[in-house]
């Protein structure tokens, strides 16, 4: 999600004393992770508060791309991938944040910020790093070069390493409320089905968003169905695929997994007994393990689809055996 889509986050304001306090403070502590669910803006905090801590009074900042932030993401999967980001093209990116992409970080902070006397490297995000990346980075954590912060955002802070995050500060950002998310839906312009989509979210901005572009409110209300009524004949399953798409391309996949992931667990939350809730729960894992693996196999979108649905049939039929 672009960070400028909405320009004023209502869950941001604590975070935000917090970072001009600690800016004002004698020592300003060089490690900072960003932690909250997805889709709550800390990307565009994070941004923010690296501008204000490299800024100084008498050096004018450029508007666009500051020399003394470096941001660190997802980069080409491989080399063809690369290839094509080479020459301005599409390219595909990988699934994590990878060694040599910290080894060239690294040996960017050599030589001195290029305006100014600080610099602020963004880790996003923090927590898709692979191992051997993450000891990478705790060197640079343990022994910060003069004048460098790092800013680490990150959706599951558990799985940071617990060194790397016994050397930075945290900064938690809140789910948003249904009331803010019907205002900055509104801002941002969309006129889709707001109940829907503010209910799948779950207090993310992202999330809601990324509902309303995509259209998910007709497989939201499948997925319901596959949970609620079962599939035996495989109707319902061959009709999620059709609501998906034959062709969906992997943001709309990412966004499908998101809001069936948030359906199963809303109804983990509600169940009616143990058994229910287990079946909903191994359902709701299930999920998140073929989200991992689909963009790093050969899958046809089809027969994905149609995987998804089986999950959430098994969870509906688990549930049935709760009852009987």
């Amino acid at each position: 999600m672009n960070a400028r889509t909405v320009p004023n986050w209502p869950n941001h304001d604590e975070a935000w004393q917090e970072w001009k306090s600690a800016m004002n403070s004698a020592r300003m502590h060089h490690g900072w992770i960003l932690a909250g669910k997805k889709g709550l803006g800390k990307l565009a905090f994070a941004q923010a508060a690296a501008r204000e801590l490299v800024a100084e009074d008498g050096i004018p900042q450029p508007p666009g791309e500051h020399p003394d932030i470096l941001t660190v993401t997802y980069g080409p999967k491989d080399k063809k991938a690369q290839s094509a980001f080479e020459a301005g093209k599409a390219y595909e990116l990988a699934r994590s944040i990878r060694i040599a992409q910290i080894r060239e970080m690294q040996r960017r902070l050599t030589v001195r910020p290029t305006l100014g006397a600080r610099r602020v490297v963004i880790i996003n995000p923090a927590d898709d790093m692979e191992r051997a990346t993450s000891n990478a980075l705790l060197k640079s954590l343990e022994e910060p070069p003069e004048g460098t912060f790092f800013i680490l955002v990150t959706h599951r802070p558990a799985r940071l390493l617990p060194t790397i995050r016994s050397r930075c500060r945290i900064l938690r950002f809140p789910a948003l409320t249904d009331d803010q998310l019907a205002k900055m839906l509104t801002d941002a312009g969309e006129r889709s089905d707001f109940d829907a989509a503010i209910c799948a979210a779950e207090g993310s901005f992202g999330a809601a968003l990324q509902f309303a572009e995509q259209d998910l409110g007709p497989i939201a209300a499948q997925i319901d169905r596959l949970l609620s009524q079962g599939d035996r004949d495989m109707t319902g399953r061959g009709e999620l695929s059709r609501l998906i798409g034959p062709r969906a391309d992997r943001e709309r996949l990412s966004a499908v997994f998101e809001l069936a992931q948030s359906i199963v667990a809303n109804r983990a939350r509600s169940s009616e007994g143990p058994r229910q809730r287990a079946a909903l729960v191994e359902a709701h894992r299930e999920l998140v393990t073929l989200a991992g693996q689909a963009p790093s196999y050969n899958f046809d979108t089809g027969l994905l689809c149609l995987e998804i649905g089986t999950l959430l049939y098994r969870a509906h039929v688990a549930s049935e055996h709760a009852h009987g």
